[in-house]
């Protein structure tokens, strides 16, 4: 059995205003690839396939026509789970008409939790082949109560048991499913979380997922018995707690600068009946390459000229950090630039800023924050005192929190 473990697509996502839809076709056509070089037999896609609830019509299209694509291929079945990015609603709605190509879809929570537990039976022989714990990004009111005036150190461990007895439920009754079929076969799960230990980068769009906690999960979270544990959140590929049967294969673009130069995985996973695991990690291919400059003018000027004589056609940050003031910046590079196919998507002299516009941030656009980095600008313009801060962020945070969890495609 051979399944390709791949998450957190992000498919829509911008980078400081430039659509990626070249890149996200040139990974789905070298997926897509791969998938019948190495004849896998499941896809998973754990979490974050869009990078918002709303996702554009062109995402969209992105992403139906590679399952289409996909029902003609070695591959037998494609089982796809919702991240804290996606809508589960928006997931679920074709789930049915999915079916018919073997796509199974699990995007809210189900009220039987039993419906999370995938049996996937071999097209032409009957058997079955593998069990799949299909477990999506469990959003707070899926695990835990609240309760009035309950502390922070209350939330947390609410939480965490509330994540735990979801995987305790849902492995128990996969197990018990398994007991019924014939010649034993693997035990899969996903998720969609953060785990404790888990590396993150600079930049790379990786939300919080459960406010006012830290909410890292450990990898005894996940029940014995599991052959392989699929997880998607985190952007960066690696094995969790130095587990081989446990790992987040990251994204397969990068999400921001921070990552630059980063290189990005799939895990093509070999899982034997006997228990068996063997596992590669295949190298996506750079689509659009990044690359991040910072120091003084020196520096910045010598690392661009190299890159123009590389002919590369990267997409720049440029970090200025000299101690003297540049204040036509932007000209230079131009100058340096003109003619290559070299472009800077963000701009950032921190010198000037330090110096001049420390408080009023006039260089910063909304592409260059989030929705933290504004609610800091606000508390900062209206001279908030430090004593406040911490209860006002933490409130804000539970607002956020609240907007990124609620489906606004639901009814």
């Amino acid at each position: 059995m051979k399944i390709l473990h791949t998450s957190d697509w992000h498919l829509g996502r911008r980078l400081f205003g430039r659509q990626r839809y070249e890149e996200y076709q040139g990974f789905l056509d070298w997926l897509a690839g791969l998938i019948e070089d190495a004849g896998v037999d499941v896809l998973v896609v754990a979490g974050d396939v869009f990078d918002t609830s709303t996702p554009s019509h062109l995402a969209q299209s992105l992403y139906y026509r590679f399952l289409c694509q996909l029902a003609g291929s070695c591959c037998r079945h494609v089982v796809v789970v919702a991240g804290n990015h996606d809508s589960p609603t928006f997931l679920d709605a074709p789930r049915e008409l999915l079916k018919v190509l073997d796509v199974h879809v699990i995007g809210a929570v189900p009220d039987n939790l039993a419906d999370e537990v995938l049996v996937l039976h071999h097209p032409q022989t009957g058997t079955a082949e593998l069990v799949v714990c299909a477990v999506p990004y469990l959003r707070d009111r899926d695990i835990r109560r609240v309760t009035a005036g309950e502390s922070l150190e209350d939330k947390d461990r609410k939480l965490m048991e509330g994540i735990r007895d979801h995987y305790r439920t849902v492995v128990e009754l996969a197990c018990r499913r398994r007991e019924a079929l014939d010649g034993h076969p693997p035990l899969l799960a996903t998720g969609h979380l953060f785990t404790a230990g888990g590396r993150t980068m600079d930049g790379d769009g990786v939300r919080d997922l459960y406010v006012g906690s830290l909410a890292h999960v450990d990898r005894d979270i996940f029940p014995d018995g599991l052959d392989y544990v699929a997880l998607g959140h985190l952007h960066t590929a690696q094995k969790v707690q130095d587990s081989e049967r446990v790992r987040y294969s990251g994204s397969p673009l990068p999400m921001g600068f921070g990552e630059a130069g980063q290189p990005k995985y799939v895990c093509l996973v070999e899982l034997e009946t006997d228990g068996t695991l063997r596992v590669e990690c295949p190298q996506v291919p750079v689509f659009q390459p990044l690359a991040r400059v910072r120091g003084d003018w020196e520096v910045i000027q010598a690392r661009l000229r190299e890159l123009v004589a590389a002919d590369s056609r990267a997409w720049l940050e440029v970090i200025y950090e000299g101690e003297a003031v540049v204040g036509n910046l932007r000209a230079r590079l131009d100058e340096i630039l003109a003619g290559s196919g070299l472009e800077v998507l963000r701009l950032k002299n921190t010198r000037l800023m330090n110096q001049v516009l420390a408080r009023c941030h006039l260089q910063e656009t909304l592409d260059d924050l989030d929705v933290h980095d504004v609610f800091e600008r606000c508390l900062t313009r209206h001279e908030v005192p430090d004593t406040q801060r911490p209860s006002l962020r933490l409130a804000y945070g539970e607002i956020v929190a609240a907007l990124d969890d609620a489906d606004p495609l639901a009814e």
